[in-house]
């Protein structure tokens, strides 16, 4: 298995911050997912105040703390330009794939994005943080790949290309769901359009793909930790939102899986 694994990743590097943070990437992200199918909510979009202690902390608009969770990794990408420039192309297109996609989401919360909840400040600070060092000890494994043999596998240009298609199909998911509401409006509705038809977090499903483009583009062992811990925290996030809108709406169509079409 081992063996295996190793067609697909640069040899793991010798810094025990890296390989650390590897082991709490994957382990914050799994649990997280399970707290959310045990109930245990990250307190914003429809959860924000699922949990009862939420009148007693620190609230914040859903914008303000959207802006929150995404600024510091995309300034953290940003900046990794100066702080390893011209490390090749597989390094430079690992950085610009972050930063854009944090980019993306910085500008879908001032563009595109509707709301009409909170956002819980300790639900905040631990996304931000995840985002940020997910970001920084991303760019950083792959700097320390420098005069390592490639993979034999070369990944990069299907990471490439699965990066785009996710990018697109998050950013027209996102899209729909802001259309859902008219100006004023805050109440939930059901998603219609693209592949909500057959799931009802899309967003999350190109999401997925998107940070497994980042992984193919990397193929270190750091990022496909982190890229697996957001899949199981997002496959838990989906499957609580799906319940949601089964509790909330009578007609919600039971065929509409959580985020894989005809499969969960």
């Amino acid at each position: 298995m081992v063996s295996m694994l190793m067609n697909f990743i640069f040899p793991p590097p010798e810094s025990l911050v890296v390989s650390g943070m590897s082991v709490i990437s994957f382990v914050s992200l799994a649990n997280s997912g399970l707290s959310e199918i045990r109930g245990k909510h990250l307190n914003y979009s429809k959860f924000w105040n699922a949990n009862s202690t939420a009148q007693r902390q620190i609230k914040l608009s859903s914008k303000t703390g959207m802006l929150l969770l995404y600024t510091p990794a995309f300034l953290a990408g940003f900046a990794s330009f100066w702080i390893f420039p011209h490390e090749g192309v597989r390094s430079t297109i690992l950085q610009a794939s972050v930063t854009f996609h944090f980019f993306k989401r910085v500008f879908e919360v001032l563009f595109i994005h509707k709301y009409s909840g909170e956002m819980l400040l300790d639900s905040a600070i631990p996304i931000t943080l995840s985002y940020f060092l997910s970001t920084a000890t991303m760019i950083y494994a792959q700097h320390l790949t420098q005069g390592l043999p490639e993979p034999p596998i070369n990944l990069l240009y299907p990471g490439i290309a699965l990066f785009v298609v996710g990018i697109i199909g998050n950013l027209y998911h996102h899209y729909l769901l802001s259309k859902l509401r008219g100006e004023g409006e805050k109440e939930y509705k059901i998603p219609k359009g693209g592949l909500f038809e057959l799931v009802i977090c899309p967003h999350y499903l190109f999401e997925i793909m998107v940070f497994y483009g980042v992984s193919f583009i990397s193929q270190t062992l750091y990022a496909f930790s982190f890229t697996v811990g957001t899949t199981l925290y997002l496959l838990g996030r989906s499957y609580v939102t799906r319940k949601w809108y089964l509790s909330k709406f009578e007609d919600f169509p039971k065929h509409v899986k959580a985020v894989i079409p005809f499969v969960f």
